[in-house]
């Protein structure tokens, strides 16, 4: 009954571990895609950025042009 009982404790522990380290690396994976999708978001700022700094030189060189012109 003791030897029973005792790799019933060893089955139910080693099990344990498992369903922890599965909870473990879930928690990671979610906090890996939350910074994922921070920097995706920090990327895409940068670039709208730097799309506007272009279109307002080219506007600036546009009215440069048309002042030059006339």
């Amino acid at each position: 009954m003791i030897r029973l009982m005792s790799l019933l404790y060893l089955a139910l522990s080693l099990s344990a571990c498992g369903i922890a380290e599965t909870g473990a690396a879930a928690a990671a994976g979610g906090a890996s895609e939350v910074e994922q999708a921070r920097q995706a978001k920090q990327q895409e700022a940068r670039v709208q950025q730097q799309l506007d700094a272009a279109y307002q030189q080219a506007a600036q060189r546009r009215q440069s042009a048309e002042a030059d012109s006339k």
